[in-house]
């Protein structure tokens, strides 16, 4: 279902109703997205593969491709919104997710559930999608709240998880939301640590020393696998050369990008895109 209130969108989706399917999940490729999965659930994000041992909460940025096994027992729900029903960069003081559920450099944005968190989000889940039955003037504000109350939540487990929660643990997260957003902006044209290391304001040992807090990989591993990870999206999933793909990311001798993606992943992009 999706509900329109000019050009903002919000829809639900259920694999039990046979309604995420790769034509739908391609329909809304723009819309930002949260996939409950439950527990077992199999899935594909971009090229990991996951199966996970509790029901969790999948936070999806525009173009990620997602795929799960499908079989007559899946019970996923997605919800998706295009920015203009909510902007995630725009509402950042409202939610502070941003670098953490969504751009979030570090990992796929799991957010495993205990039993009671679940029952409590789909509880939420079930919310929307009544609300989706309606239509009168409090519906579009209502859904945003409930999409709200979701993010807010799963914000503060993704701390708790992380060991992040303490007040005093404040500044840290907050940088490393900053260090996450910044590579997520400017990875196609920043490719060294010392660039992101001058926007923040310290010098390249200090940011290794804080993103450590965190990841057990080091800036430059960071700044690396999100090219890569965007290389191999474009050999995927569309028809550029590997010459225009390496000038899209800023790098003008296509010999050298080459090297940089065999050295990095193992294989050629030519052979990469073969597998596709």
């Amino acid at each position: 279902m999706l509900k329109e209130f000019s050009l903002k969108q919000f829809g639900n989706l259920r694999s039990l109703d046979s309604e995420i399917s790769d034509s739908i999940l391609q329909s809304i490729e723009e819309h930002i997205k949260i996939l409950f999965l439950p527990k077992n659930t199999a899935i594909q994000v971009d090229f990991q593969h996951f199966l996970l041992d509790s029901d969790a909460l999948l936070f999806i940025n525009p173009k990620v491709v997602i795929q799960f096994s499908q079989n007559e027992n899946n019970k996923e729900i997605l919800l998706h919104f295009n920015r203009d029903f909510y902007c995630i960069e725009i509402h950042d003081q409202e939610v502070a997710c941003d670098g953490i559920l969504y751009n979030n450099v570090f990992e796929v944005p799991f957010i495993k559930l205990r039993d009671s968190q679940s029952s409590y989000m789909q509880k939420v889940i079930r919310e929307i999608q009544n609300e989706m039955e309606n239509d009168d003037a409090s519906t579009e504000e209502m859904l945003r709240i409930l999409l709200k109350l979701i993010i807010l939540k799963s914000t503060r487990i993704w701390k708790e998880q992380h060991q992040l929660a303490d007040n005093e643990q404040h500044a840290d997260v907050q940088f490393l939301r900053k260090f996450s957003k910044l590579v997520e902006q400017h990875y196609k044209t920043h490719h060294t640590v010392a660039d992101y290391a001058d926007m923040l304001f310290i010098t390249p040992k200090n940011l290794s020393k804080k993103i450590g807090l965190l990841s057990k990989d080091t800036p430059n591993d960071i700044i690396k696998n999100r090219i890569i990870l965007e290389s191999k999206r474009l050999l995927a999933h569309t028809s550029l050369s590997v010459k225009e793909i390496a000038y899209s990311l800023n790098y003008e001798d296509d010999a050298y990008f080459v090297r940089f993606f065999t050295k990095n992943t193992g294989i050629s992009p030519t052979s990469f895109r073969k597998q596709f």
